[in-house]
């Protein structure tokens, strides 16, 4: 573990993960009800199905690049973020997850080997 000061990286504020990620249909959900935007407007002008903007919403689909320029095109919110914010949320539900968690410690193993 790297000390920066004396302090773990992993104590920083910067390199905490949170306990519940956050899925950034998530925030999108919060920004369109505050604009008071239906999702089935929104879907509309995305020209998306209402499913999948709901999906995206409730965080069962993840936010892909078409659908963050969408989003910036419709809602004028730039879409990078919700790309990184996307890929923090897959990197922490899959570092979480047991059994690849496992299966990432069987390859580590067998590339000491190499």
């Amino acid at each position: 573990m790297i000390t920066i000061q004396g302090v773990a990286s992993n104590m920083i504020a910067n390199n905490l993960e949170p306990a519940y990620p956050t899925h950034p249909g998530e925030v999108l959900k919060d920004e369109i009800e505050y604009r008071g935007i239906s999702q089935r407007k929104l879907a509309a002008e995305m020209d998306v199905s209402y499913t999948q903007l709901n999906e995206v919403l409730n965080g069962k689909r993840p936010v892909n690049t078409e659908f963050a320029l969408l989003i910036e095109a419709v809602l004028d919110l730039p879409a990078e973020p919700l790309l990184k914010m996307q890929a923090r949320y897959n990197m922490i539900v899959t570092k979480r997850n047991g059994k690849f968690i496992e299966k990432l410690n069987r390859v580590r193993k067998l590339s000491a080997v190499l």
